[in-house]
């Protein structure tokens, strides 16, 4: 397994930086794409190991750092939930373009959140994975309950996340507010694994049972015991690797059918 750097433009033009995890010495059997969890990055350690661990298992990952995050350029002041789907839209078209479209779509917190609207535009998807995924996008607007007065009076607010400061405007607030999930999870059209914890305190468990509620067949949920949100343990990071390699199997075209479809 190898890890390659590359960069790839957003809708506004900007460059997005990415690693593209691949197997060693061997043609992936699929690409994936990865979407980190809210203000994080594609660095995350948990990202890092389930990316990792699927490149071990032949599935090459392109994880992402959505614009103004990380390594990526642009205005992290200017995102919202929806300039995240269309960063995800610009990953997926880079991979089609320079390797072979996605057919893995794995997103952790909100970054699953935004793999579930994505996937419907994204024709060659075949399997979406949340962890510790939103069903309601607007659950995210609790952490700013201290200066939702302020962005709604003065238009914009510093935020203090994960010990970083962030400015948040009231654009991103009223796309959070908008974004209804309930007929785009109805609708999903792919087969849909499901990982939460019953431990989770930034994010309970009641917000992966509708999404499995909502959701059509085929679909799965897998309880990760202990973990916390951020899956900051390593074992448990490697562990949802592991599964997702496993249950996606069943569900991947072979390389040679995606070449004709191209």
């Amino acid at each position: 397994m190898y890890t390659k750097k590359v960069l790839f433009m957003n809708i506004a033009g900007e460059r997005l930086s990415a690693s593209l995890e691949m197997p060693t010495n061997e043609r992936p059997v699929a690409y994936a794409l990865f979407a980190h969890c809210f203000t994080c990055s594609k660095e995350y350690k948990a990202v890092t190991y389930i990316s990792r661990t699927l490149a071990q298992e032949h599935i090459a990952v392109l994880r992402f750092d959505f614009t103004g995050l990380g390594e990526s350029d642009g205005d992290f002041s200017e995102t919202n939930f929806s300039s995240n789907v269309a960063d995800i839209f610009a990953a997926a078209a880079y991979l089609q373009q320079h390797y072979e479209a996605p057919q893995l779509l794995i997103g952790h917190s909100l970054g699953g959140t935004a793999m579930l609207q994505a996937a419907a535009r994204i024709p060659s998807s075949v399997a979406v994975v949340t962890i510790a995924s939103p069903f309601e996008p607007r659950i995210v607007l609790r952490h700013l309950d201290r200066v939702r007065a302020q962005i709604e009076i003065e238009g914009q607010a510093q935020v203090t996340l994960a010990g970083r400061d962030f400015l948040l405007k009231k654009q991103f607030v009223e796309d959070l507010e908008q974004a209804d999930m309930s007929t785009t999870i109805r609708e999903l059209k792919r087969a849909l694994l499901i990982f939460h914890s019953p431990a989770d305190t930034v994010l309970e468990l009641e917000q992966a049972s509708k999404i499995f509620q909502t959701a059509r067949h085929p679909k799965s949920f897998i309880s990760l015991d202990q973990a916390d949100h951020l899956l900051s343990n390593r074992e448990d990071a490697l562990y949802v690797g592991i599964v997702i390699a496993a249950w996606v199997r069943k569900y991947l075209v072979p390389t040679s059918v995606m070449q004709k479809n191209k």
